[in-house]
């Protein structure tokens, strides 16, 4: 039987450093309404999962640190002086660049050896970046005292990924993965990066992720130019950002736009409603009108802001013809990635089987499955 995380990374520190460490677990994140709306300012609707980053961390004893990557079998050691980010770095990037955007807050971070190792699925858009930094953060704030907030930590996460993994993210990743609660999901606004949590109980329910194992290569260029439409169109109706439109503002300048463009910026003014609609079907406990949601929302992926692929359309086209599946959508910026599924627990096998099948007859590849539950954020794990 296969050893659980938490217990593979404590015993490989115990061995590699001779030392007991602190054990800190940071979750990945799942999104379950609220695409493309970060970015406009607007809401999303986050939570953590119960598949993450485990990170066992202690002081070192020479004047060098040492980072070892369980899951690469990759070992990293750095000086803590003029740290710049690495060219092809890859994960190192992320360590080195939670340690220099502490030390640009004046804060000494003293040597220290760390391993870490995760259970994110590859690819599945689970961010398991922003699992990483929190969880190096979090070890650091914990190990050494450095009297860091939350909030603080977040941020120091999201300038490591931008400064070092030269990636402009929002705070999504990085707030839902450090703030997350158990059975719950975060309404994020994110102007104000203000979060309010709601229980949600999934009933009979149970959320699945299915996986395409797809990635097309449009993304970066289909992300920036979707960025555009929505900042011009905001400035052709004078507002800080389409959070602040309604459908009817938009139609005053239709005809300033074509079609397409139109047709995107509507979608986020939709989705926007959608993510705070989903607030009120779960205070209701209406999970019918969630999962309705959740197809209203992939709908506007595919067909107006066209971010979606064959194999998602195909995934959540499936759902649709499936009474044990209340409600589907893509996941994440497009292209790929995962479907986002609320399936009903006692048929779970037989839907996993049946897409399985009809996903590998139509694509000739595998879909992977993902059974998720709504989990704690980043913390220290006592074994």
């Amino acid at each position: 039987m296969k050893k659980p995380l938490l217990e593979v990374i404590y015993t490989d520190f115990k061995i590699r450093f001779k030392q007991e460490p602190l054990l800190v677990f940071s979750p990945g994140r799942i999104n379950i309404i609220g695409e493309h709306t970060d970015y406009n300012d607007g809401y999303v609707f986050p939570a953590a999962i119960d598949k993450g980053i485990a990170a066992a961390i202690q002081k070192s004893e020479t004047d060098n640190c040492i980072a070892y990557a369980y899951d690469l079998n990759e070992a990293y050691e750095f000086s803590l002086n003029n740290i710049k980010p690495l060219e092809n770095g890859g994960w190192r990037n992320y360590v080195i660049g939670v340690v220099a955007e502490i030390q640009k807050k004046s804060i000494t971070v003293p040597p220290f050896n760390i391993v870490f190792g995760g259970n994110i699925p590859e690819g599945a858009g689970l961010s398991s970046s922003a699992a990483l930094e929190n969880s190096i953060v979090y070890s650091l704030n914990e190990l050494f005292n450095l009297g860091l907030s939350k909030s603080e930590m977040i941020l120091i996460s999201q300038k490591a990924e931008h400064n070092f993994a030269g990636v402009r993210c929002g705070i999504m990743d990085q707030y839902a993965s450090m703030f997350g609660q158990k059975d719950h999901a975060l309404l994020l606004d994110c102007r104000t990066q203000k979060a309010t949590p709601f229980h949600i109980d999934f009933k009979d329910y149970q959320l699945l992720l299915i996986n395409t194992n797809v990635k097309h290569d449009l993304s970066e260029a289909a992300y920036n130019d979707r960025r555009h439409v929505c900042e011009t169109v905001s400035s052709l109706l004078k507002i800080p950002a389409l959070r602040d439109a309604t459908a009817s503002d938009l139609l005053k300048i239709k005809t300033q736009l074509s079609e397409e463009d139109y047709q995107k910026a509507l979608y986020v003014i939709e989705e926007n409603d959608r993510a705070l609609k989903a607030v009120e079907a779960m205070k209701a406990n209406q999970l019918d009108q969630l999962g309705a949601l959740l197809f209203g929302s992939h709908d506007g992926l595919q067909h107006q802001y066209h971010v979606s692929c064959p194999e998602l359309d195909f995934l959540v086209d499936f759902a649709k013809t499936d009474t044990h599946i209340i409600g589907a959508r893509m996941m994440g910026g497009g292209f790929g990635g995962c479907t986002i599924n609320i399936v009903l627990k006692s048929a779970l096998a037989e839907v996993q089987d049946t897409i399985a099948k009809n996903y590998k007859n139509k694509f000739n590849k595998d879909c992977s499955f993902y059974n998720v539950n709504l989990s704690q954020g980043t913390h220290v794990v006592t074994l």
